[in-house]
C-alpha cells in the first residue's frame, strides 16, 4: 500500500465551501477519538505578518506535541488566509514564513498526527499550492474561480442531490439570479425550497421555478420587486396595486425607482442589440450574447463587475428572463421611461410626503402613452 500523505490540504475561493469540506474531513478523522486532548482546532487567520508568525508557531507546537495517552492526534488548521494574493500574503516576511510552514508540513508523521489545513482564498500562482498538490492530500473546492456561476450552480445541484430533490427547468438559474454569489444563502435557500417542495406517494421531489419566485428573497439585486415586474409587463392595474402594497407596508420610493432604472438600462441595451440583429430573445435566455460580448464588450473597459450599466456582465439566462417576461418595449419607449424616472425623482424631492402619488402619476404616463 502507498504511504499515507503527511497532511490534508483543502483550498478554494469560497471560505464557506472550503471550511464545510474541512469540517467534514475533521469530523471523520475524530469520530473514533475519545481523548479530547488528541483533537485540536487552530485558527490560521492573520491580519498582518506578526499574526502569521504567531499562527504558524502555534501550529508547529501542536503537530510536534505527543499525545498524552499515546494515540494519534488530529489537528485542524482552519481559516488560513496568508496564502492569498493580499498585502500580507505578498509580504517578503510572509513568504519566508510560508517556507517554514512548508517545512513543518513535510516533516509530519501521518501515523502520529492527522493534519487538516483549510485555506481560502489562495493564490495558486505561488509555489506552495503546487508543492501541496504534489505532496499532500490536496483538494481544490469550486475550481479556479473563472467559472464562478458554474461553480455556484454545481454547489446547489450537489446540495439538492444530497437532499434527494432536483431542480425543475429554470429554477436553479432563477435561484442564482435572485441570491447572487452568496454560497451560504444559496445552500440554505436550497434546503428551504426542498422542504417546501416536499413529496408524496414516493414521487420525485422537484423544486420548480414558481417555488423560487415565491419563496426566495431578492438579495442579489433589486430587479425582482413586484412593482418592477408589473411595470415592465405593461399591466397598469397590477403596477398601481403593487405600488400601493409597497407603500402600505412602509416602503420607500428609492428602491422602486432603482429597480425600474436597473431593469430599464438592461432592456435598453438588449433592445439595441435585438434591433441590430446581434441577439435574439429565446426560451433559454438571450441567444447570441457571447458573440455580441466578443464584438462590443471592449467598449466597457473598467466595467467588468456585474452591473446594469454593462449588459455583458449579466447572465444570459437572467437577461433573457427579464426581456422575455413580456413584449420587449421599443427603444423610444425605454428612453422615454428613463426620462420619466428622472422626472419622478425630481418630483419626490419637491413632494417628499407624496411619494406614492408621484410614482402613480409616473406609471400612468408611462403605461398609457403609446
Amino acid at each position: 500500500m502507498p504511504a499515507a500523505q503527511p497532511f490534508i490540504f483543502i483550498c478554494g475561493a469560497d471560505d464557506f465551501l472550503v471550511n464545510r469540506l474541512g469540517k467534514a474531513r475533521y469530523d471523520e478523522l475524530t469520530k473514533d477519538v475519545t481523548d479530547e486532548f488528541a483533537r485540536e482546532i487552530l485558527s490560521g487567520f492573520a491580519n498582518n505578518v506578526g499574526e502569521v508568525e504567531t499562527a504558524i508557531n502555534r501550529f508547529r507546537e501542536t503537530v510536534q506535541t505527543v499525545s498524552m495517552f499515546g494515540g494519534k492526534r488530529v489537528v485542524w488548521f482552519k481559516d488560513v488566509n496568508f496564502l492569498a494574493d493580499t498585502v500580507t500574503g505578498r509580504a517578503e516576511s510572509t513568504l519566508k514564513l510560508v517556507e517554514d510552514f512548508q517545512d513543518i508540513l513535510s516533516k509530519i508523521d501521518p501515523e502520529q498526527v492527522a493534519a487538516v489545513i483549510t485555506a481560502a482564498p489562495i493564490d495558486r500562482r505561488r509555489s506552495f499550492p503546487k508543492w501541496a498538490e504534489k505532496t499532500g492530500d490536496f483538494t481544490l473546492v469550486g475550481g479556479d474561480g473563472d467559472g464562478a456561476a458554474d461553480a455556484l450552480g454545481g454547489v446547489i445541484l450537489a446540495e439538492a442531490r444530497a437532499l434527494g430533490v432536483s431542480f425543475g427547468e429554470g429554477a436553479a438559474q432563477l435561484l442564482l439570479a435572485k441570491v447572487g454569489a452568496n454560497t451560504r444563502l444559496l445552500i440554505e435557500e436550497t434546503r428551504k425550497l426542498a422542504t417546501f417542495a416536499g413529496g408524496t406517494d414516493g414521487k420525485p421531489v422537484v423544486i420548480e421555478e414558481a417555488h423560487v419566485a415565491e419563496l426566495t428573497a431578492n438579495t442579489a439585486e433589486g430587479d425582482f420587486f413586484e412593482a418592477a415586474e408589473a411595470f415592465f409587463s405593461g399591466d397598469l392595474q397590477w403596477t398601481l396595486a403593487a405600488l400601493h402594497h409597497h407603500f402600505f407596508t412602509g416602503g420607500d420610493s428609492r428602491p422602486i425607482i432603482s429597480a425600474l432604472q436597473n431593469r430599464n438600462r438592461i432592456l435598453l441595451q438588449v433592445r439595441a442589440l435585438v434591433d441590430a440583429g446581434e441577439v435574439r430573445v429565446g426560451p433559454r435566455g438571450l441567444d447570441g450574447l457571447p458573440k455580441a460580448t466578443a464584438t462590443y464588450g471592449r467598449h466597457f473597459v473598467g466595467a467588468s463587475e456585474k452591473s446594469s450599466f454593462n449588459l455583458f456582465s449579466q447572465n444570459a439566462w437572467y437577461v433573457g428572463k427579464l426581456a422575455g417576461s413580456a413584449k420587449l418595449p421599443s427603444l423610444r419607449r425605454l428612453i422615454d421611461n428613463q426620462q420619466e424616472f428622472i422626472r419622478a425623482f425630481e418630483g419626490i424631492i419637491r413632494r417628499p410626503n407624496e411619494q406614492e402619488e408621484v410614482l402613480r402619476e409616473m406609471t400612468v404616463r408611462c403605461l398609457t402613452t403609446a
